[in-house]
């Protein structure tokens, strides 16, 4: 009988939790210039809880590499 309080309180634990934040790749972000930027500008926005985020880390990685990209672009490379 104690089973049945327990099982229930599980169940509205796991039913209230958020989802899984999904975490894109550099690649991804470079190939999704709108995604990259969203996520560089919420990650700005928001740096003491984003800062450290694997989304964040690896928006501001692709955007390096976006720009590196441009600059060999630029300079005939």
């Amino acid at each position: 009988m104690r089973r049945v309080p327990i099982f229930v309180s599980l169940v509205l634990l796991v039913a209230c939790s958020q989802e899984p934040v999904r975490t894109y790749t550099v690649d991804e972000f470079v190939a999704d210039t709108e995604l990259l930027t969203r996520t560089i500008s919420e990650c700005r926005n928001n740096p003491g809880e984003l800062h450290d985020t694997p989304n964040c880390r690896n928006a501001e990685a692709a955007d390096g590499k976006l720009r590196l990209q441009n600059m060999r672009k630029a300079l005939g490379g």
